[in-house]
């Protein structure tokens, strides 16, 4: 396996696990928010705006919305399906752009720097290896590109 393929293969697996595991804590400590959704009908168990006529918006209806947005509606599904793809454009021998790893890693940056303690810091990690996959790609690209030239 080349480094470009490790580096790459290394980076998907830090992101598949930083949201399989956002989606997985979400569900152990708030399963009853999600039961409720299925109880309720889930079209529209988390409402953009407040019920008609409520003045105020109750605890429950805040913890449901927190729910939604540390849950499906969080950046944790993309990053899963990012892994996935940075995973299967690896095992095809596809670069991935460096752009997408300084994205990533200045994204979990700003992250980690606002929610200390957290796992942010390892997506930091992980648009790190993006980049020098992107980096190693291009210089051996270079390289080959000056052994061919003609002489």
């Amino acid at each position: 396996m080349n480094a470009e393929k490790r580096l790459l293969r290394w980076a998907s697996g830090i992101m598949v696990g930083l949201g399989t595991g956002h989606l997985s804590l979400l569900t152990l400590f708030a399963w009853g928010d999600i039961n409720g959704w299925a109880e309720r009908g889930v079209w529209a168990a988390v409402p953009l705006a407040p019920n008609e006529g409520a003045a105020d918006r109750t605890v429950e209806s805040l913890q449901n919305e927190v729910t939604f947005w540390a849950g499906p509606g969080s950046f944790a599904v993309p990053l899963i399906l990012l892994g996935c793809l940075t995973w299967h454009l690896a095992g095809r021998g596809v670069a991935v752009p460096a752009w997408a790893g300084w994205g990533l890693a200045a994204w979990c940056f700003v992250g980690g720097v606002l929610l200390v303690p957290s796992p942010y810091f390892a997506g930091v990690v992980s648009g790190a290896l993006v980049v020098l996959a992107a980096r190693k790609e291009d210089r051996s690209r270079k390289t080959h590109a000056r052994e061919n030239e003609p002489v």
